[in-house]
């Protein structure tokens, strides 16, 4: 353990010298005091020099000097990952960018907080600083368990604050304050002094910033892959680690919430935790089938036992849902496709009933699908017997939608990032179109990919269709943003003022007045690669609604999307909506930013399709 800050019970260098040393000096120092103040600045400075290098040859003054380091190196590692953590925790709860918002801010605070701190807070506290972290670190799932039931009165917008002041932030002021007592007896050797003395704090803060970005791609690219690498698994390592390098008898106080974590919270990626949490939940009508950590959220399968429908769940929103209480029914007994819950998703099909110059047998045709979700459009392609290519990044969505969503096997799956995928197909092909269709459908955690919205992208899925080709791209989106607006102009500076846009619902003018205006809908844009002429449609056969009301209810577009309405995001004004511009790949933040507010909004919504008992127990 490196040197710590004198306190009570720590003993000085001038409590540990005899008595009869201590009153010498104490005379020496008093006779010797005209001398003291004769001399100058310098050669104080000098004579502390001297010290200090009469200290470097010390026996083991080296060792100490390592260990300073190693503990501070550690502190500050373990706070980037407890800070990665941490969001990732609340992101079932809250929504990824809703868990975001504060976080920076408030990561920052605690930081400066437990630096300006620490001698503070070395005699204020009855222990020392050390000792409390393995007991911060081991309450903060139980707290978290406890806040999440409050969420809802909390909301989207300070649950996640109020949640990490009370768990992530006094773990980051202690830890932050232990660095800075460490690092005050570092020796930095002949820098200058103002250097010297600026390099434990700025060098601290670099440190934990890198370490939080590594420490964050490792989780992101590992979560989910054992139990260590989940969650709760990860907060279980972080109170180990804790453990192991504060040892004390306190830790005996952290027995009740390892007790809890352990055989109370249902959030343990255990078969026992998941029984307990379903005897509750069937109380309430619902089941979770089945719950895993993967690299896009938390997702999970969940099931209405009251109204009869299933839904894939992924972090705070959903992919997608079906209908099972038909199943069995007389009328859909064979029927290739299920009854999807959403009709967006049945109106995704559409592409098929686009009109083209030269039409495309089914059985000829090829499409190309980016994004899963439960896999409605894809099942329905299929079943009109057209070679259908799914893109998926994350593989528990491919997994969760064919085990337990009627996704059929006969496609060609690629779990890979759709930005890589397209860039390297259009690559290898040399830009000849490969697709008679695409449908474009990515949206996860109340926001969508920006990166698969940008001009780039677009421009990919463009050189991968057929000169007749058609492409369906859905958008989840407030019209009361901008957002909206600027990815439309951007989808049509790619495929020209032919598409045509549609919306799932339409306008509710008594809810959006309710809401200030709020007005959160799934719209699909329809554009074909050659036609100059507005997009149009043929009407359905029996044959393109496959047996499904949904499909004849959905199918066919209906609710069509003005120029008028995209305008709304902008007031109404046609010259702030030409400063949009397109979105760039390297052109972002705009489209960022907003989101924080979209995501906001349909948080709201989230709470308002499925009961909070379903949105808390994840």
């Amino acid at each position: 353990m490196p040197p710590k800050a004198t306190k009570r019970g720590k003993a000085s260098k001038a409590d540990t010298t005899p008595k009869e040393t201590t009153t010498t000096t104490t005379t020496t120092t008093a006779t010797s005091a005209p001398d003291f103040l004769t001399k100058s600045k310098e050669a104080y400075e000098q004579e502390l020099k001297d010290l200090a290098k009469k200290a470097r040859t010390q026996k083991g003054y080296w060792a100490g000097q390592l260990a300073i380091y190693i503990h501070s190196i550690i502190l500050l590692g373990l706070i980037a990952i407890a800070s990665n953590v941490s969001q990732l925790v609340l992101s079932p709860v809250y929504g990824s960018i809703p868990a975001s918002i504060w976080h920076s801010k408030l990561v920052m605070a605690a930081c400066f907080t437990g630096w300006a701190s620490n001698v503070f807070l070395d005699r204020a506290l009855p222990i020392e600083p050390v000792e409390l972290l393995p007991l911060i670190a081991m309450y903060i799932p139980a707290v978290q368990y406890l806040l999440f039931r409050a969420s809802g009165y909390l909301g989207g917008s300070y649950g996640p604050l109020v949640t990490e002041l009370l768990t992530i932030f006094p773990l980051i002021t202690i830890s932050s304050a232990c660095v800075a007592t460490n690092l005050e007896y570092a020796d930095f050797g002949p820098l200058p002094k103002p250097i010297a003395d600026a390099v434990p704090g700025l060098g601290s803060f670099g440190f934990f910033k890198v370490a939080e970005k590594f420490s964050g791609s490792f989780i992101g690219q590992h979560i989910g892959t054992n139990f260590y690498m989940t969650r709760i698994g990860l907060e279980g390592l972080l109170a180990a680690s804790y453990t192991t390098i504060a040892p004390s008898k306190f830790l005996l106080l952290g027995l009740p919430a390892l007790l809890h974590t352990t055989l109370l919270n249902p959030h343990l990626p255990s078969p026992m935790a998941l029984s307990w949490l379903n005897s509750g939940m069937e109380k309430e009508g619902w089941k979770i089938l089945d719950r895993r950590d993967s690299i896009t959220g938390y997702v999970s399968v969940v099931e209405s036992l009251n109204d009869g429908f299933r839904v894939l769940r992924c972090d705070h929103s959903l992919l997608g849902g079906e209908w099972v209480k038909f199943k069995d029914t007389d009328r859909f007994k064979g029927n290739q496709v299920a009854e999807p819950i959403y009709g967006v998703f049945a109106m995704l099909e559409a592409v098929r009933l686009v009109d083209v110059p030269n039409p495309v047998p089914d059985n000829e045709a090829k499409a190309l699908v980016i994004g899963l979700g439960i896999g409605t459009t894809p099942a329905a392609l299929v079943a009109h017997g057209i070679n259908t290519t799914v893109v998926e990044i994350d593989p528990v969505v491919h997994e969760f939608a064919t085990k337990y969503f009627q996704l059929p096997s006969n496609h060609t799956a690629v779990i890979e990032d759709a930005v890589s995928y397209t860039d390297r197909l259009v690559n290898e092909t040399q830009g000849v179109g490969q697709f008679d269709y695409i449908i474009h459908d990515v949206f996860t955690g109340g926001a969508e990919p920006v990166a698969l919205f940008t001009y780039e992208f677009l421009q990919n899925l463009n050189s991968l269709l057929k000169p007749d080709g058609v492409v369906a791209i859905n958008y989840a989106g407030d019209f009361s943003h901008p957002p909206p607006l600027l990815v439309v102009n951007t989808i049509r500076s790619v495929f020209g003022s032919s598409c045509r846009i549609f919306r799932e619902h339409p306008r509710d003018e008594a809810q959006a007045e309710l809401h200030n205006g709020r007005d959160f809908t799934n719209m699909v844009i329809f554009c074909t690669k050659s036609s100059s002429s507005e997009v149009t449609f043929r009407n359905p056969t029996s044959r393109d609604l496959l047996n499904s009301p949904s499909r004849e209810a959905f199918l066919l577009p209906k609710w069509e999307v003005t120029d008028e309405d995209l305008l709304r995001g902008v007031n109404g004004s046609v010259a702030e909506a030409e400063k949009l511009g397109v979105l760039r790949r390297n052109d972002t933040a705009a489209l960022e930013k907003w989101q924080e507010e979209s995501a906001r909004g349909h948080w709201e919504i989230m709470r308002g399709v499925l009961p909070e008992v379903v949105w808390v127990n994840w």
